[in-house]
């Protein structure tokens, strides 16, 4: 895809979306970013998206709800006036024990991660199609891309990132014949959180085989390739520092 006066959706633009956002911008699109919470952080991506001089404009959306996905959508296709990516990034990742667990816990993480990706993307495909197709990027966990849990705490977390491979897989086949390509990202260690001790960076750094976190660079990298690629449809890709084989 020639990215040059497209428009795209990123669900969530916090740290690495950010980033995203702005790779975007200096390849000639216009942005339009989701919020919950993080209105500041919205901004500030508005903000860096202007500077590259393209267009960008912040939703406040809860992405739980059916409706406001849809509305979401068709606000940034209206704002751009037109609709060519979609990149499904917003997620709940909260460690809790098995035994904790309530139904409003596993419902509230399968709704923005997992059933949230579907609605955005059904929401999208009416404005790709009207365009001759178009892109949209989910994003699971290296995890469920290898095929096991391997840190407890995250039942509904795990499931919905399992899912969301399942979903691109079949989002892909559905939506070939309009030339909307779907696939999905697996991030690995790419950026800590916040509170993420000296200890913890250094050993998640040393159980990765290239030895080191990947930043979110290494992510805006390959959206950036899955964008300007026109044949790779219904792929998962680990981004992950080769993790997953060790």
């Amino acid at each position: 895809m020639n990215l040059t006066d497209k428009a795209a959706l990123i669900t969530g633009a916090k740290r690495i979306g950010l980033i995203i956002a702005v790779e975007l911008a200096r390849r000639g699109v216009d942005v339009g970013v989701s919020y919950s919470r993080s209105r500041a952080e919205a901004d500030a991506a508005v903000e860096r998206v202007r500077a590259e001089g393209r267009r960008a404009a912040a939703f406040a959306t809860d992405l739980s709800r059916a409706d406001s996905c849809t509305a979401l959508v068709d606000d940034v296709a209206r704002a751009f006036g037109r609709l060519d990516i979609v990149i499904n990034m917003a997620s709940i990742y909260v460690k809790r024990p098995f035994d904790a667990l309530t139904v409003a816990d596993w419902d509230a993480v399968l709704a923005i991660d997992l059933r949230a990706a579907f609605l955005c993307a059904r929401a999208a495909a009416p404005h790709m199609r009207a365009h001759g197709g178009g892109h949209i990027i989910n994003f699971s966990d290296w995890t469920a891309r290898s095929g096991r849990p391997r840190y407890p705490g995250f039942v509904p977390y795990y499931v919905a990132k399992a899912g969301v491979i399942a979903l691109t897989e079949a989002l892909a086949l559905e939506l070939a014949p309009d030339n909307i390509l779907v696939n999905a990202i697996a991030p690995g260690p790419i950026t800590p959180p916040p509170d993420t001790t000296d200890e913890e960076l250094k050993a998640v750094a040393a159980a990765t085989p290239l030895g080191r976190w990947g930043g979110a660079n290494a992510v805006a990298q390959t959206v950036i390739g899955l964008l300007e690629s026109d044949f790779v449809t219904g792929e998962t890709i680990r981004v992950d520092g080769g993790r997953h084989v060790r």
